[in-house]
């Protein structure tokens, strides 16, 4: 009797509930109380970073870098002249840290990257093949902070040296597919002054001001092909 009711029990609840968007749900003379709702696409989740190659060289002591204190905040002392660096090598590196949050990993990847570009002159251009995967990966994590952060290195990219926006358009299969989830996702509300804003850290903004960055140093093909990859932008 008891594995009767056990099952008279199982079938009333079968009746009352319906997966969201099933045969099941719209069976004909069925009843569905409570249809559950669909799972999430999880287009916005964000994803765990992997560990990172510029962590590894930082505690390793592999990079040429240190901590400085001054009136103004931290820095970068450079322990060698940052011209002479080699690009090649050093440059991925410092992108790869992109993706990480913690101090002072975040604070040497990003200044590090914006110092390499200050001074790069035409050593950032034969670079380009390079850093398309570290950013990639940065903006696959889906995290507001590494996206933020990412676009910000992308404008300065782009303005670094001549005929760089022209080098990214064949990698914007690359670069934007995250940016056309994101565009829209402003944190404006009302007629308020968001505060992300004033920081710079509103995504919606960022990715806006990237892509008109984008088109307007990325030679003739350049709209097109971010029209194709995101097709609500306008010029």
């Amino acid at each position: 009797l008891y594995w009767l009711y056990k099952q008279l029990v199982k079938m009333a609840t079968a009746l009352r509930e319906g997966d969201a968007f099933t045969v099941k749900a719209y069976q004909k003379n069925r009843k569905c109380q409570n249809v559950l709702k669909p799972p999430g696409a999880g287009a916005f989740d964000e994803r765990e970073p992997e560990k990172t190659i510029f962590r590894k060289f930082y505690e390793r002591g592999d990079l040429p870098i240190a901590l400085e204190h001054d009136t103004k905040g931290n820095k970068i002392a450079w322990k060698v002249e940052i011209e002479k660096l080699d690009y090649h090598y050093y440059l991925p590196i410092f992108y790869d840290g992109l993706r990480e949050t913690k101090h002072p990993y975040e604070f040497f990847a990003r200044q590090g990257i914006h110092d390499m570009l200050e001074h790069g002159g035409n050593k950032v251009l034969p670079c380009i093949p390079q850093l398309i995967l570290p950013i990639k990966k940065a903006l696959d994590t889906r995290n507001p902070q590494i996206i933020c952060t990412t676009l910000k290195v992308l404008q300065h990219l782009i303005v670094a040296q001549d005929l760089v926006g022209e080098a990214l358009v064949p990698y914007y299969r690359q670069i934007l597919p995250v940016l056309n989830i994101f565009k829209n996702r402003n944190a404006n509300t009302g007629d308020g002054i968001d505060y992300n804003q004033q920081k710079r850290e509103n995504i919606g903004d960022l990715i806006n001001e990237s892509l008109e960055l984008l088109e307007r140093n990325g030679g003739e093909d350049a709209f097109i092909n971010i029209k194709y990859m995101i097709p609500t932008y306008e010029s």
